[in-house]
């Protein structure tokens, strides 16, 4: 007789705050009670890394809440020493959450020599025993085709058109979407068209890696509320020149949608004296106190979209219908309104 399984939720370090979201709404949405399995992800001495699930697994479908965020070598080893733990463990299925996919941005040889560091991670997870990945905002999509299992690659911008609803209500007709560089007008235009927003771009060239030559805004900014969006946000460098430029040219408020706030190195610094009046990102990067205490960053949640893309990937149901925003409005109500 087949055996009904149940979802169940194990974490590893990265982000054990998000993981902790996604079982109590899971937990909502279920109307049962779930929680974390209980294990122990330590390091030796000598740092190796050393995982100890502590429930019985056999015939589970097992979800790994793991970003593989700074430190991103550490974080990788423990998600592939989590799953060859499962694995060993006679787990039905293991499935991947990454909410934050790192080395996505190594998606190309982009000189000779060079690695694909993310085709080499997909192979690694793939022969660690992943048998699913559910993810939000890949770099590029084509990382999906890297994997020779199934890849759910969520979007944060269903949600970025709920918060913009919200935040911006009856403001939208003055609102522009501007992407930060070419390569990133198709993720603007889609949120454009979400809120029904004009679109811009801001064209940049560099002298050479990380230093920017010149920056030239394409599209007409002015007396417009700019929103920047893009899927990462490292040093913070380019978007707060791009926030400078847009207000150059005319920009009555520039704000700032990102999806995965990686903020290293100065970025909050810059973010807190730039010309930027918000930063939004998500929690797919556990923020750091530092991040939470900035007066011009906020945090938008992703737990209710994992949980539900969790219960749809378990139950066997359509996991693109959170792709909509009228579909994520019932999973996020009593945060934002759309009146």
């Amino acid at each position: 007789m087949p055996v009904m399984t149940e979802p169940k939720l194990i974490a590893g370090n990265s982000n054990i705050t998000l993981a902790k979201s996604v079982a109590r709404r899971m937990s909502l949405h279920r109307g049962v009670a779930v929680e974390l399995v209980k294990a122990r992800v330590e390091r030796f001495n000598d740092q190796e890394i050393f995982v100890e699930v502590f429930e019985n697994v056999r015939g589970e479908d097992m979800f790994i809440i793991q970003s593989t965020s700074n430190p991103a070598n550490d974080t990788l080893m423990e998600l592939m020493i989590m799953t060859d733990a499962l694995r060993r463990s006679s787990a039905h299925r293991i499935t991947a959450v990454i909410p934050y996919f790192g080395y996505a941005r190594q998606d190309r040889r982009a000189k000779a020599r060079t690695p694909i560091s993310a085709k080499l991670v997909a192979n690694l997870l793939t022969t660690a025993g992943i048998d699913r990945v559910l993810t939000l905002d890949l770099h590029a999509a084509q990382i999906q085709g890297f994997f020779d299992v199934p890849v759910d690659n969520l979007y944060a911008a269903p949600i970025f058109a709920l918060d913009i609803e919200h935040h911006f209500n009856g403001r939208t007709a003055e609102m522009t979407v501007v992407s930060p560089d070419v390569g990133g007008v198709a993720r603007a235009r889609e949120l454009a068209q979400r809120i029904g927003a004009n679109l811009a771009i801001v064209d940049k060239r560099r002298a050479r890696p990380g230093e920017i030559a010149e920056m030239t805004v394409i599209g007409d900014v002015k007396d417009q509320i700019c929103v920047i969006v893009d899927d990462i946000c490292d040093t913070a460098g380019t978007l707060c020149k791009a926030a400078e430029l847009l207000c150059e040219h005319g920009a009555k408020e520039v704000h700032a949608y990102i999806t995965h706030g990686v903020l290293s190195g100065p970025a909050v610094e810059r973010v807190s004296k730039s010309m930027l009046k918000c930063l939004v990102i998500t929690d797919s990067i556990e923020p750091t106190e530092k991040v939470r205490s900035t007066p011009n960053i906020r945090i938008v949640p992703t737990a209710p979209m994992f949980a539900q893309a969790i219960l749809n990937i378990w139950n066997g149901t359509s996991v693109s219908s959170l792709f909509e925003a009228d579909s994520l409005a019932p999973i996020y109500e009593g945060m934002y309104s759309r009146s």
